[in-house]
Formats: structure tokens, sequence, C-alpha cells
């Protein structure tokens, strides 16, 4: 694209703001799903494939869609109701990928915790982005500071 010098190409610019906003908008319906404990949502949200992945907080990396949707359901059927309070989310989009870090601040009915999360989304053929990797890791304690 040829510029006249006067900013960045708007077209790309504005393109790549919209992916980030659906990309967004795609990370804050996994939460939503989460919380209400919507399966059908969840699945929804998945790339139904054996290349998903998924690592719960203090449990091993799941792999494949069947194993990622058996977590899903257990989860689901726990007793705790959970709230999600996104802080710290960033999202970046390159070409039909894109991830999303966010700390997960969760309340429940036993207390709250931080999870830092990574959440990997790939584009599909129709434009829409599907969650292809859920990382969450506990966080005990704030990180030192380095001079």
């Amino acid at each position: 694209m040829v510029t006249t010098g006067i900013g960045p190409p708007y077209s790309g610019y504005l393109a790549a703001i919209g992916d980030a906003d659906s990309v967004q908008a795609a990370n804050r319906a996994f939460y939503d799903a989460f919380e209400r404990r919507d399966l059908d949502a969840m699945s929804d949200l998945w790339e139904h494939s054996e290349r998903v992945l998924c690592t719960h907080p203090g449990w091993a990396t799941l792999r494949g869609w069947p194993a990622v949707a058996s977590s899903f359901f257990a989860l689901f059927q726990g007793q705790g109701q959970l709230q999600f309070l996104l802080t710290g989310e960033h999202v970046e989009v390159a070409g039909e990928m894109a991830w999303v870090s966010v700390e997960e601040n969760l309340l429940g009915d036993h207390g709250g915790a931080t999870v830092a999360a990574l959440n990997l989304f790939t584009r599909e053929g129709g434009g829409g982005w599907r969650v292809l990797a859920h990382h969450g890791s506990s966080v005990v304690a704030p990180p030192a500071l380095v001079e």
C-alpha cells in the first residue's frame, strides 16, 4: 500500500484493530461460558481437533478435544461457583493466530486466587476465532522487581 507519509497504512491498521477486538470478544466469551458452566457454549468456542491443548492450574496438560471437553465437563460438575475478574488483558494477532495473556482473578465460594493465563486462538475459514490452547498457572506470589 502506498502512503502519503502521514500515519500508518490505515487499512492494515484498522484490520488489526478489528481482529484484536474479535479475539478479545472470543476470549471474554470463554470466561463467560466458564462462569455460566455452559458446556455447549464452551464447546462452540474450541477447535475440535487433536491439536488442542489445555492446562488447568495444577493439572497435567490435556491433549485433544475429547480430553479437553471432559475436563470442562468435570469442572462444571463441581459445587463451587467461580467469577472471573480479568486484568492485564493483552491481545496479539499474527495472521491466522492470536493469543491473549491475562490475569484471572478468581472469586469463589472458598475465597479467591489469581491465575496467569495464556489463551491461543486460530482463525477458522469463516473468519471466526476458535480456542486452540488454554494454559493457566496459579500465581503464588508477586514477582520480585528486577533492576
